[in-house]
């Protein structure tokens, strides 16, 4: 497979998972066949900017839809686009576009039309970013169920 390609299923897995705070680059170097090493100064020669700086920009673009469109707090859409700090992601939001996540949903909203409710805005984003769950076999389920049924007192 030649390098462009390897880059691109990277640069796409980046782009389809963006919102999963478990994205590192262990898991992206890994779709491009790279060590981590050697995939962040393949990925940086190639599209002029690290694979976590083009994370972070994916991220950031989709907060700014949504500060413009959803009526979510600003921690609800730092957690559904991928960040689990506010604070990093105030600052990077910030360090992007000039404003901070508050000032630019004062600066763009109440131009055009009516926010989205937020319920609707969690449903399309699929909620919050779940951990994925262990799926377990039948033995394993047997053994980690109690041997007699757990009654109330």
């Amino acid at each position: 497979m030649d390098r462009t390609r390897q880059l691109r299923l990277a640069k796409d897995a980046m782009d389809r998972d963006w919102a999963d705070p478990a994205l590192d680059l262990a898991a992206v170097a890994a779709h491009a066949g790279y060590s981590r090493y050697h995939f962040v100064r393949a990925f940086k020669e190639a599209y002029g900017e690290t694979p976590g700086q083009y994370l972070t920009h994916r991220r950031i673009e989709r907060a700014e839809d949504l500060l413009r469109a959803a009526d979510l707090t600003v921690t609800e859409i730092c957690n559904l686009v991928g960040f689990s700090s506010l604070g990093t992601f105030s600052t990077r939001f910030k360090a992007r576009t000039g404003l901070t996540p508050s000032e630019y949903r004062t600066t763009h909203v109440g131009s055009g039309a009516a926010l989205i409710p937020g319920c609707y805005a969690m449903l399309w984003a699929g909620g919050f970013p779940r951990r994925a769950r262990v799926e377990l076999d039948a033995g394993e389920r047997a053994a980690a169920m109690p041997a007699e049924p757990v009654t109330a007192l």
